[in-house]
């Protein structure tokens, strides 16, 4: 016997209970990522539990054994989350509720408290995440709750669960068009609109501190950071090796690591105040679009560099630094879209050295003693001290990119762990690393030689998705650099990456993380251009649902009224049309309950045209009488004339109980049009 047949032996109780214990597993699985491990445990574990009990019909466990597990389920959640109020620990209790609701199925009542704790469960999910996989399993657990829901308003017989889920999909599709109104019209308005983030949750990505060594790890993360869609016929990028997206600067080194001066971490270490901006944009401008993932971090990511302020949301600030990056007022917690204009071409920072640059030569003590010595060699050498009397520390910069190139350094995802002295493990021991070993190596040496100089961290880079026309850039795209101030010209971008793999810059050859057994299977299976092939096509769908779903903003509502004829829309317009869609739906919905109770079933209405003709003929009958006794009040009320109709009555009510009603009553219908029905002129007295 297969699960299917064993299923259907089950009692309609039973069967029903397993139902509704599989929607609520649904409601709970997407949770499952962002909650404590024991929270999924539990919450299984007592799913099947009362599967179990409901296929063998065992009793329910009593109150104090319910009470225990909701005593031990506060306990765990206040030790997980150090709290019960919140994002996190709210939404864990919803589901050991949820899930401790069921151990209380006895009553029809105890049902719609489950069915309606899974609703919010549902929407709780959009509290972590609201991509389109999250969106589409959720429709999924919504339909099950509906369908469980309609069964549970069947209470005769033993109904299939397809019709009961044809009957939900029905509501569904009705309320669709309410759910589209309250979505286009329903004011967005700061800070009410939106879900608070916990500030405890980590995200991947750029940081405001760098490990030598750390960096590399994000190229194994394929994930999307920002998408940019340019303001240019075609969407063409500026050249590719001005695709820098500006990121945290560091400047505070401890031998190890680096960190930007708004980190705690920084303190205690030697560390630079940060110099004035003195922003001066040359050349043409580049206007695009972004649209930025969350990060959890404030960092609006732009090409360098930005002089006026990113067009935002409305309800959503934003800063320059000294450093020329912008930051949101708050974290960015959920997907945001923003237009800002770029100059490719740009000065900032003091053009005269000045006491605010010391700070930026500043290196820690007995740290990669072999490096220093390295920067007294190149001041020493007689060639590099005339060009520097010639053009200053360009100079320097050019002779260490030239050993760069010619050194035999290469650039990789694994130079092997570095040790304490980074920096002359790199140019003399190792030389090979990653960008951020290269950066800080170059930066180290730049101080060495009195050269105010500090690491950019960001993004280089992007491809084209020819589905929709986005530029993708992604983690793996992450990239650091350095800023070394020139006198005259002030803070100026070196990329000493470029030097050891031009390619790296100019043509996006990124470097890929080593392949397993499986992938390289994979490989030689599936065609990997198909793979990316599909790949854009999944991310343009995404990014479609990130543009027109989740970055619908108020601003886009009011551009929709703009469409609709309005001139200068406001929220106030948005509740008006809100308001009269809700009062015209509502007069569609009185009209159908009202047509709804004038319709009559079809073998009704057959009755009613029968009791109009004999009516016609002086016999009125009322509308309770069956088929079999109008048609004995009609032999005897109006005699023979009437038999043909008695004897089409009787068949009326013959083919109404027949195993296929419906196949007889078109024949009946024709037969009412061309039946002898009596009339006024040949009725016959009724008998005494």
């Amino acid at each position: 016997m297969n699960l299917a047949q064993r299923l259907s032996r089950l009692p309609r109780e039973a069967r029903d209970t397993l139902f509704l214990l599989a929607v609520v597993a649904c409601c709970v699985a997407p949770l499952a990522a962002y909650l404590p491990l024991w929270t999924s445990a539990l919450a299984a574990a007592l799913l099947a539990w009362r599967g179990w009990l409901a296929v063998g019909a065992r009793a329910l466990p009593g109150r104090w054994m319910i009470g225990a597990l909701l005593a031990a389920a506060v306990a765990l959640t206040l030790l997980s989350h150090r709290t019960i109020v919140g994002r996190d620990a709210g939404v864990t209790l919803i589901v050991v509720l949820l899930a401790l609701k069921t151990l209380e199925l006895r009553a029809r009542r105890d049902a719609m408290v489950v069915f309606f704790l899974g609703f919010f469960t549902l929407l709780a999910n959009f509290f972590f995440s609201q991509s389109l996989p999250t969106a589409a399993a959720l429709l999924v657990a919504l339909l099950g709750l509906l369908t469980a829901l309609v069964n549970a308003h069947m209470p005769v017989g033993r109904p299939p669960l397809a019709a009961s889920m044809r009957t939900a999909a029905r509501m569904a599709l009705l309320g669709a068009p309410i759910m589209v109104a309250l979505f286009l019209l329903f004011p967005r308005m700061a800070p009410l609109w939106g879900v608070p983030d916990d500030a405890r949750s980590g995200r991947s990505g750029l940081s405001g501190e760098m490990s030598i060594g750390s960096m590399a790890s994000l190229v194994l993360d394929d994930s999307v950071a920002l998408r940019v869609r340019f303001d240019t016929p075609g969407g063409a990028p500026p050249p590719q090796s001005s695709l820098y997206f500006r990121g945290p600067v560091l400047t505070a080194f401890n031998g190890r690591d680096w960190y930007a001066l708004s980190q705690p971490e920084a303190r205690g270490i030697t560390w630079a105040y940060p110099t004035p901006a003195n922003l001066q944009m040359q050349g043409e401008s580049v206007r695009y679009e972004v649209t930025l993932e969350p990060s959890r971090r404030p960092w609006l990511l732009t090409l360098d560099a930005v002089q006026e302020r990113p067009e935002l949301p409305q309800g959503t600030g934003a800063m320059m630094s000294p450093e020329l990056l912008w930051s949101a007022s708050r974290p960015i917690s959920s997907v945001l879209r923003y237009r800002a204009e770029s100059h490719l071409r740009f000065t900032h920072g003091p053009t005269r050295r000045t006491s605010l640059l010391n700070g930026y030569v500043e290196l820690p003590a007995e740290m990669n003693p072999r490096t220093l010595a390295l920067a007294e060699q190149m001041q020493a050498d007689p060639a590099i001290a005339a060009r520097v009397a010639a053009s200053g520390a360009q100079a320097y910069i050019d002779a260490a990119l030239a050993r760069l190139r010619t050194g035999g350094y290469t650039y990789t995802l694994e130079p092997g762990v570095y040790g304490e002295h980074t920096a002359d493990e790199f140019w003399f021991d190792r030389k090979e690393g990653f960008c951020e070993h290269i950066a800080s190596a170059f930066v180290v040496l730049m101080r060495a030689l009195d050269v105010p100089s500090r690491i950019v961290t960001g993004y280089q880079g992007g491809e084209l998705n020819g589905i929709d026309g986005y530029w993708t850039v992604r983690q793996s795209d992450a990239h650091a650099w350095a800023e070394v101030w020139l006198e005259g010209r002030g803070w100026v971008r070196v990329d000493p990456t470029g030097a050891v793999s031009p390619g790296r810059i100019g043509q996006f050859q990124r470097l890929q993380a080593p392949r397993g057994v499986l992938g390289t299977a994979m490989d030689a299976v599936v065609n990997p251009s198909l793979v990316r092939s599909l790949r854009s096509v999944w991310e343009a769908v995404n990014n479609g649902w990130n543009q027109w779903v989740l970055n619908y903003t108020q601003g886009r509502q009011l551009d929709l009224l703009k469409s609709l004829g309005m001139q200068s829309p406001s929220w106030q317009d948005l509740v008006r049309l809100l308001g009269l869609l809700a009062a015209l739906a509502a007069a569609a919905g009185a009209g159908w309950a009202l047509w709804e109770r004038s319709r009559q079933d079809p073998w009704q209405r057959l009755l009613l045209q029968a009791r109009q003709r004999l009516a016609h003929a002086g016999l009125p009958l009322p509308p309770h009488l069956p088929p079999r006794t109008m048609a004995a009040r009609a032999r005897a009320e109006l005699g023979a004339p009437a038999e043909a109709a008695a004897q089409w009555l009787l068949r009326v009510e013959q083919a109404r109980y027949a195993p296929e009603p419906r196949a007889l009553l078109a024949d009946l219908q024709r037969e009412l049009r061309r039946l002898p029905w009596p009339t006024a002129q040949n009725p016959r007295p009724s008998a005494p």
